[in-house]
């Protein structure tokens, strides 16, 4: 992992790696942990500056620039067709994020987060079927998802909004503060109905975003590293005094001086050597999860969450509140219950059912990270 981290600094710092470090290396770890962190094509292009041409980091880095130059002219194209039929929308995440690493490719991305008006959302649904897109999702929850074509595959989340009542009540005062999040976003200049965030709403959506990842299944190196990239780009214009504030009404100040801290302090020079106990903590948390996070993080952290509420951990308890989920949110993942609340029932037949369907491998994964942990 030192390795990785020095490698990442070197490459979003513009300064060549020592390549005396690298002599007794095992590339092939090196490859599974940047693959694990969604790094690959990154650590490539400071693999091949010290004369290290791999095949399996040039396969990915080679992959990585497809798939960015086909999701970026996809993408032009999706946002023309919504100026067209004059639709509001913003990009998010990486597709911003992406634009301050050395080389766009650098930040691999699984697919395209655009924010859309939610009352256009049947027409949104038309346009990517009527440009040969499969619907894999529609109105589950507060994003529908579009795919396309062969791997790597043309993938879209059109999101109506940013946060819903199904990520659970310690995130309602993330949905209560983006429920009308169209006021906090600035007009484009260069088009009729595109729309962004300031640089400080930004960041605070972006590390909003990290934690609800990095408390429910974890998250791992590349956001610690968009942190930075970010930072080192933006930071000396951007108003922390406003940052920490709005931070401090979403109940994160405290995450996101500790992550911003930890980011600076390891990609400044790649060393992890200087940390103390509690950032190695830190880090240690970004380097177990991987890109997604894990399903046994997020099984431990609902179990922990279980115990300090209760004083014990129950699997009993744990399989009963991830299947009979309270109103709201069978409301936002069954839309019939809104409806209709006498209907619960059935909407948790439907959420099994789709469960099974859809996410099979997932439950298993799940039931195999319960089986871990004994009831205490």
């Amino acid at each position: 992992m030192k390795e990785l981290i020095y490698l990442l600094a070197c490459n979003v710092n513009g300064t060549v790696p020592d390549s005396s470090r690298f002599c007794n290396m095992d590339i092939h770890d090196l490859y599974l942990m940047a693959k694990k962190h969604s790094v690959r094509a990154l650590i490539c292009d400071e693999l091949e500056k010290v004369g290290i041409n791999d095949r399996d980091f040039i396969n990915a880095k080679l992959n990585a620039i497809r798939k960015c130059a086909l999701f970026d002219l996809e993408r032009g194209i999706i946002l023309n067709k919504l100026e067209n039929r004059h639709i509001w929308y913003m990009p998010l995440k990486g597709i911003i994020l992406m634009n301050y690493y050395p080389k766009s490719y650098l930040r691999e991305m699984a697919d395209n987060d655009i924010l859309f008006d939610a009352e256009r959302r049947a027409d949104v649904k038309e346009l990517f079927e009527n440009s040969g897109y499969n619907t894999i999702s529609y109105r589950i929850r507060y994003r529908d998802v579009y795919n396309k074509g062969k791997e790597p595959v043309l993938s879209f989340e059109m999101h109506t909004g940013l946060y819903g009542h199904a990520h659970g009540s310690r995130f309602y005062g993330f949905y209560d503060y983006y429920s009308d999040v169209k006021s906090r976003l600035i007009k484009d200049e260069n088009n009729v109905f595109g729309y962004h965030f300031s640089d400080e709403d930004f960041y605070i959506y972006m590390t909003s975003h990290e934690y609800k990842h990095f408390t429910l299944g974890g998250t791992g190196i590349r956001s610690l590293l968009d942190c930075y990239v970010y930072l080192k780009e933006k930071g000396n214009d951007i108003d922390f005094g406003y940052i920490v504030k709005q931070c401090e009404s979403l109940g994160i100040a405290g995450f996101e001086a500790e992550r911003r801290a930890l980011a600076l302090k390891v990609f400044t020079g790649g060393y992890i050597e200087d940390l103390s106990e509690d950032e190695y903590r830190l880090l240690n948390k970004y380097i177990k999860a991987g890109t997604y996070g894990t399903i046994n993080g997020f099984v431990k952290n609902r179990l922990d969450e279980q115990y300090k509420s209760s004083g014990r951990r129950s699997k009993l308890a744990y399989i009963c509140k991830r299947i009979f989920i309270p109103l709201d949110l069978m409301s936002e993942s069954v839309p019939f219950v809104n409806n209709n609340p006498l209907l619960y029932p059935f909407g948790v037949i439907v959420r099994l059912c789709r469960a099974i369907r859809e996410k099979r491998e997932a439950i298993r994964h799940e039931c195999n990270a319960l089986k871990e942990y004994k009831n205490k």
